[in-house]
């Protein structure tokens, strides 16, 4: 998201109205609840991290320590427990 001048998409008006109100601020416009999208949805992100978090598992499994783990991946050491109970989960089903 990238800021946009009032001036060149509103109405001066509207813009006048607005200015009422807060002068010279920042104000933030949500989307649409119908355009909203969920987190990651326009990236590769989710994919990324399940793909890393994946890795910490296996190697955890062929004996990495916690510690060395949050260290590799600059991760807390709650981050990899944490990574790790999910993964233990995903696994059982």
């Amino acid at each position: 998201m990238r800021y946009q001048k009032a001036t060149e998409v509103l109405p001066c008006e509207l813009v006048e109205l607005i200015q009422k109100y807060i002068d010279g601020g920042y104000v933030y416009i949500p989307r649409k609840q119908e355009n909203k999208k969920n987190w990651g949805e326009g990236t590769s992100i989710k994919e990324e991290l399940d793909s890393r978090n994946e890795e910490i598992y296996q190697k955890y499994q062929e004996g990495f320590s916690v510690r060395q783990l949050a260290g590799m991946y600059y991760l807390s050491e709650k981050s990899i427990h944490r990574i790790l109970l999910l993964k233990r989960q995903e696994n059982e089903i």
